[in-house]
């Protein structure tokens, strides 16, 4: 068995190394172009929530731009160390009717601009799928307790790319929820899709060794391609297409028909499982657009998601995949 050090990013094969730089490193929620760095997003304010066994996550929270105030929407994002707020302003705009708090986790600042590869060792070490829920799960459930005595609205649980992997687990601490949006998110058990990018890139050989790596006795803090095994051993096991398909909320997913990071493959895998759900599911592709649903001409497919959810908040009775999404793809 090949010792973790021999896949650092200094001793990896290009191949691998790209593989990986692609379908994570990169795979946090894309920034809008030309967005200023700011001391706070306009409109929201930062809030400290409990995580688990006394850690602290900052969270962006903001009121509706409009009234009346007609649903919430809480926000899971996606991998890396760097924070939404120096863009938050912008990418939420579109939420006109929703009150909105953007989680983060443990040791990130919702200011922060740290590119993927130079988060620090410490955050490296607690970065993984299953701490990240417990403490994401704390703050909800805090979340809920603050919000006692207010007036009930619906609330939508959004995840950005990785985000999206903790939404079945996570929806039961949203009280009132009305569904779930996936943003650049197969769908599929991240190992599966990770092993369809490894296929669409010709790099089965290297996520097949990244594989034999994770199964192996060494501990979990040894890092390999900036990630720790434990990171790596959550990502082999954990379950995410069979818990959205049984789950019993509404489910828009949404994606970018350029995305290099996920294949269309495995977008196309999971509407095929979710054809068994016995709870509405539409599927939106936004044609041209890229992971973060930005397009060439600088056009922004997140405000068409918006726009949608938007249109459901004004006649929710027609239910979030409601004739006005199920449509048509946006073009």
């Amino acid at each position: 068995m090949t010792h973790p050090a021999a896949l650092t990013p200094r001793k990896a094969s290009p191949r691998l190394a790209f593989l990986l730089g692609v379908l994570l490193a990169l795979g946090g929620c894309a920034q809008l172009p030309g967005a200023p760095e700011l001391p706070a997003p306009p409109g929201f304010r930062t809030l400290v929530l409990p995580g688990r066994d006394g850690a602290t996550l900052q969270a962006l929270e903001r009121g509706a731009r409009v009234a009346p105030l007609r649903y919430r929407v809480v926000v899971v994002p996606g991998s890396g160390c760097a924070g939404m707020g120096a863009f938050a302003g912008r990418y939420f705009a579109g939420l006109l009717h929703a009150q909105v708090l953007v989680l983060h986790k443990p040791g990130v600042d919702p200011q922060a601009r740290t590119a993927p590869g130079d988060c620090a060792s410490g955050f490296v070490q607690q970065d993984r799928l299953s701490a990240w829920l417990a403490h994401a799960r704390a703050a909800l459930q805090a979340d809920a307790l603050r919000r006692q005595g207010e007036p009930p609205v619906p609330q939508l649980l959004v995840g950005i790319s990785e985000g999206a992997e903790l939404l079945p687990a996570l929806a039961p601490e949203v009280p009132q929820l009305a569904g779930l949006v996936l943003i650049g998110s197969s769908g599929l058990d991240p190992q599966q899709a990770g092993a369809l990018q490894a296929e669409r890139l010709g790099a089965q050989a290297a996520w097949a060794a990244l594989g034999r790596i994770q199964a192996s006795r060494w501990a979990d803090s040894a890092v390999v391609q900036g990630r720790s095994l434990g990171y790596w051993r959550d990502l082999w096991s954990w379950p995410l297409a069979l818990p959205l398909v049984r789950s019993p909320w509404p489910l828009l997913q949404v994606w970018g028909g350029d995305d290099a990071l996920v294949p269309a493959a495995a977008y196309a895998h999971f509407a095929h499982l979710a054809a068994r759900r016995t709870v509405p599911y539409c599927a939106r592709r936004i044609g041209g657009a890229d992971h973060g649903l930005q397009r060439p001409d600088g056009s922004d497919g997140v405000q068409q998601v918006w726009a949608w959810v938007e249109q459901w908040a004004r006649a929710p009775q027609a239910g979030l995949c409601g004739p006005g999404v199920s449509a048509a793809d946006a073009s």
